[in-house]
């Protein structure tokens, strides 16, 4: 029985040690690569919630999630790295995004319609930024509507 309590309570540790070393973290790069494990982290426990019926904690996590992953992306920015050249902090990222946008659709798909607005909106938030990082990565990509100038050196 202790070890099964034990067992249950693994997934939110994890999910507090991996947000206290991204709260932690000085560096962006090094703080957007651990997004891809806490964002996985966390994804868990929204889905644990949804399946509970308790949206409003699934709609806090996805909240909690947006917030570090736009922290990351400013800080990011702030740094002025060509992600061109220099992708590291920027793909984890975006590939982080990319897959909680998966994972969202997914819970989407199992609530009810008036519940989905506020997940929508999130969806559309995280979408934004996923636009943005691919546009960092792939400045002159073909066929973007608007193209990133190339920094000088």
């Amino acid at each position: 029985m202790a070890l099964g309590i034990c067992l249950g309570l693994l997934p939110q540790d994890r999910v507090a040690e991996l947000r206290e070393r991204f709260e932690r973290e000085l560096d962006p790069v090094k703080k957007a690569k651990l997004m891809p494990a806490l964002g996985a982290a966390e994804f868990q426990e929204i889905q644990k919630s949804v399946a509970a019926g308790n949206t409003a904690e699934a709609l806090d996590g996805f909240r909690k999630y947006r917030e570090e992953a736009q922290t990351c992306a400013k800080e990011l920015d702030s740094k002025a790295i060509d992600a061109e050249n220099h992708p590291a902090g920027f793909k984890q990222l975006q590939l982080s995004l990319r897959q909680s946008l998966r994972r969202l659709e997914d819970v989407l798909v199992t609530l009810p319609g008036d519940d989905q607005k506020p997940f929508l909106e999130l969806r559309h938030d995280l979408e934004q930024l996923d636009r943005h990082l691919i546009l960092e990565l792939f400045p002159s990509q073909p066929g973007a509507a608007t193209q990133k100038p190339k920094k000088q050196p």
